[in-house]
């Protein structure tokens, strides 16, 4: 998958390392006392959320791709000089082995391999903020242990593109948000307008469309069915060509992405997550700004 062309710290990754420099954090139980082997499920995964559990435990969210997003206790990841030690970071990536559970109650972490630690995007402000926001987007769109390969598939490529030194953070951002919200049936009619089927073509001043999003309505309004919508975002020709370009890529179409319409795409697209979700992530305002 190719993508068109404030800043919160995380701490390096700890463990042990193998000879080839791979972070390794195993916690697994002692011989005789740990769970049968069957029990143990292998997958590729990204950390999407982590959290303090004990002075010396983590609980870690995972999208994995087989499982879908699943919650384990990570024993002593936080105890430096054990050898399960190392805490395990946001957007580290991996081979995870673990132990799942039934209902609410949480996973055990049995081993995390990490394969990539997207260190390249994490030195600058705007491509790890940009990463951050993808996690959090993620976490929330995804109910626990619901399996979506493809938004596996589309996270790990997004995250690599955002290393790579041509890309374009805002551009990544706009079609991953883009092909999520697709994803999540949730991205709205985009071609015409939702109300009255309609193309956009009330023009308010020479060469310029009149042209509203609204997320309670699903998608594009005209000027002439704006007025009835309590709910909406006026969008501005930036918006629209970059709806454009997004649609085209959708279908193969290389097309470029300039900064100012994948800008304005993902405010429009946050705005739309805003009220979907009923509440702002907290990334947005370093990602996308107002």
């Amino acid at each position: 998958m190719r993508f068109p062309i404030a800043c919160c710290h995380l701490p390096s990754t700890g463990g042990d390392v193998d000879a080839v420099g791979v972070a390794v954090v195993s916690i697994a139980p002692a011989a005789g006392k740990g769970y049968p082997q069957v029990m143990r499920q292998r997958e590729p995964a990204i950390c999407l959320r982590a959290t303090d559990y004990s002075e010396t435990s983590q609980v870690v969210y995972f999208l994995t791709r087989g499982c879908g997003v699943v919650r384990l206790l990570a024993k002593g990841t936080k105890r430096p000089k054990s050898k399960a030690g190392g805490m395990i970071d946001l957007l580290a990536e991996g081979d995870l082995v673990f132990i799942a559970t039934s209902g609410e109650a949480l996973g055990t972490l049995v081993e995390f391999t990490e394969t990539d630690a997207h260190a390249e995007l994490r030195k600058d402000a705007k491509r790890l903020n940009a990463a951050l926001y993808m996690i959090e987007l993620t976490g929330e769109m995804l109910a626990p242990a619901d399996p979506h390969a493809e938004v596996f598939d589309l996270l790990r490529a997004a995250l690599a593109r955002l290393g790579e030194p041509d890309s374009s953070a805002a551009a990544v951002l706009a079609y991953f948000q883009w092909r999520l919200l697709r994803h999540a049936g949730l991205l709205g009619e985009l071609k015409k307008c939702v109300s009255c089927g309609g193309m956009l073509v009330r023009v308010s001043a020479p060469g310029r469309i009149e042209a509203y999003f609204s997320s309670l309505q699903g998608g594009l309004l005209c000027g002439a069915c704006e007025g009835a919508a309590a709910e909406k975002l006026r969008l501005d020709g930036h918006a629209l060509a970059g709806i454009a370009a997004l649609a085209a890529a959708e279908t193969g179409s290389r097309v470029a992405l300039p900064e100012r319409q994948a800008a304005a795409v993902n405010r429009m697209l946050a705005y739309h997550v805003r009220q979907q979700l009923g509440k702002r992530l907290r990334m947005e305002r370093h990602a996308i700004g107002q």
